[in-house]
Protein backbone atom coordinates (compact mmCIF):
# COMPACT_ATOMS: atom_id res chain seq x y z
CA UNK A 1 0.00 0.00 0.00
CA UNK A 2 1.18 3.45 -0.77
CA UNK A 3 1.11 6.41 1.54
CA UNK A 4 -1.86 7.85 -0.38
CA UNK A 5 -3.93 4.68 0.15
CA UNK A 6 -3.09 4.63 3.85
CA UNK A 7 -4.11 8.29 4.24
CA UNK A 8 -7.35 7.65 2.32
CA UNK A 9 -8.22 4.65 4.52
CA UNK A 10 -7.54 6.63 7.70
CA UNK A 11 -9.72 9.47 6.43
CA UNK A 12 -12.54 7.06 5.54
CA UNK A 13 -12.33 5.43 8.98
CA UNK A 14 -12.52 8.83 10.73
CA UNK A 15 -15.44 9.80 8.48
CA UNK A 16 -17.30 6.58 9.31
CA UNK A 17 -16.69 7.13 13.04
CA UNK A 18 -17.95 10.72 12.91
CA UNK A 19 -21.05 9.62 10.96
CA UNK A 20 -21.75 7.00 13.60
CA UNK A 21 -21.39 9.64 16.33
CA UNK A 22 -23.78 12.00 14.54
CA UNK A 23 -26.29 9.19 13.96
CA UNK A 24 -26.09 8.24 17.66
CA UNK A 25 -26.64 11.87 18.73
CA UNK A 26 -29.55 12.59 16.38
CA UNK A 27 -31.36 9.28 16.81
CA UNK A 28 -34.18 9.56 19.35
CA UNK A 29 -33.80 7.47 22.49
CA UNK A 30 -35.66 4.14 22.50
CA UNK A 31 -39.04 4.29 24.14
CA UNK A 32 -40.15 1.89 26.81
CA UNK A 33 -43.46 0.29 25.93
CA UNK A 34 -46.14 0.42 28.57
CA UNK A 35 -49.80 -0.44 28.89
CA UNK A 36 -50.80 3.23 29.05
CA UNK A 37 -53.34 4.05 26.33
CA UNK A 38 -51.84 7.53 26.01
CA UNK A 39 -48.43 6.10 25.25
CA UNK A 40 -49.74 3.30 23.03
CA UNK A 41 -49.60 5.51 19.92
CA UNK A 42 -46.12 6.82 20.65
CA UNK A 43 -44.19 4.00 19.00
CA UNK A 44 -42.00 4.24 15.93
CA UNK A 45 -45.03 4.24 13.62
CA UNK A 46 -46.87 7.04 15.48
CA UNK A 47 -47.50 10.34 13.70
CA UNK A 48 -45.67 12.68 13.78
CA UNK A 49 -42.37 10.94 14.30
CA UNK A 50 -40.04 13.93 14.56
CA UNK A 51 -39.69 15.77 17.84
CA UNK A 52 -39.91 19.11 16.04
CA UNK A 53 -43.32 18.32 14.53
CA UNK A 54 -44.56 16.94 17.86
CA UNK A 55 -43.55 20.19 19.54
CA UNK A 56 -45.17 22.34 16.83
CA UNK A 57 -48.43 20.39 16.99
CA UNK A 58 -48.71 20.72 20.76
CA UNK A 59 -50.33 23.67 22.51
CA UNK A 60 -46.94 25.19 23.35
CA UNK A 61 -45.87 24.85 19.74
CA UNK A 62 -48.98 26.65 18.52
CA UNK A 63 -48.19 29.51 20.90
CA UNK A 64 -44.61 29.60 19.66
CA UNK A 65 -45.70 29.69 16.03
CA UNK A 66 -48.19 32.44 16.85
CA UNK A 67 -45.53 34.51 18.59
CA UNK A 68 -43.15 34.11 15.66
CA UNK A 69 -45.92 35.09 13.23
CA UNK A 70 -46.76 38.20 15.27
CA UNK A 71 -43.09 39.13 15.48
CA UNK A 72 -42.76 38.74 11.72
CA UNK A 73 -45.87 40.85 11.18
CA UNK A 74 -44.44 43.63 13.36
CA UNK A 75 -40.89 43.46 12.01
CA UNK A 76 -41.60 42.88 8.31
CA UNK A 77 -45.27 43.47 7.50
CA UNK A 78 -44.83 43.27 3.72
CA UNK A 79 -43.14 39.87 3.93
CA UNK A 80 -45.73 38.63 6.44
CA UNK A 81 -48.62 39.68 4.19
CA UNK A 82 -46.98 38.01 1.21
CA UNK A 83 -46.63 34.80 3.23
CA UNK A 84 -50.25 35.04 4.42
CA UNK A 85 -51.40 35.07 0.80
CA UNK A 86 -49.78 31.66 0.32
CA UNK A 87 -51.64 30.11 3.29
CA UNK A 88 -55.04 28.54 2.54
CA UNK A 89 -57.19 30.99 4.48
CA UNK A 90 -60.39 28.92 4.31
CA UNK A 91 -58.76 25.87 5.90
CA UNK A 92 -57.07 27.91 8.63
CA UNK A 93 -60.30 29.79 9.35
CA UNK A 94 -62.24 26.53 9.58
CA UNK A 95 -59.71 25.13 12.05
CA UNK A 96 -59.83 28.28 14.20
CA UNK A 97 -63.65 28.38 14.19
CA UNK A 98 -63.83 24.71 15.15
CA UNK A 99 -61.46 25.26 18.05
CA UNK A 100 -63.39 28.33 19.19
CA UNK A 101 -66.73 26.48 19.11
CA UNK A 102 -65.29 23.51 20.98
CA UNK A 103 -63.80 25.82 23.61
CA UNK A 104 -67.12 27.66 24.03
CA UNK A 105 -69.03 24.37 24.27
CA UNK A 106 -66.70 23.00 26.95
CA UNK A 107 -66.82 26.33 28.80
CA UNK A 108 -70.63 26.36 28.76
CA UNK A 109 -70.71 22.73 29.94
CA UNK A 110 -68.49 23.63 32.90
CA UNK A 111 -70.68 26.64 33.67
CA UNK A 112 -73.86 24.53 33.54
CA UNK A 113 -72.29 21.95 35.81
CA UNK A 114 -71.43 24.67 38.32
CA UNK A 115 -74.99 26.03 38.26
CA UNK A 116 -76.47 22.57 38.94
CA UNK A 117 -74.18 21.96 41.91
CA UNK A 118 -75.69 23.20 45.19
CA UNK A 119 -73.77 25.89 46.95
CA UNK A 120 -71.85 24.76 50.05
CA UNK A 121 -73.06 27.88 51.86
CA UNK A 122 -76.83 28.07 51.99
CA UNK A 123 -78.45 31.49 52.12
CA UNK A 124 -80.23 32.45 55.37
Amino acid sequence: MTGLDTARNETLMRLAASRADIRRILEPPPRVTSDDPEEAGSGAEAFPRSRTMKMLLSARGAGTVGAVACGLLVARPRLALRLIRMVPAAAIGRILLTRAFLALRSHSAVRAKRERRPSPISPL
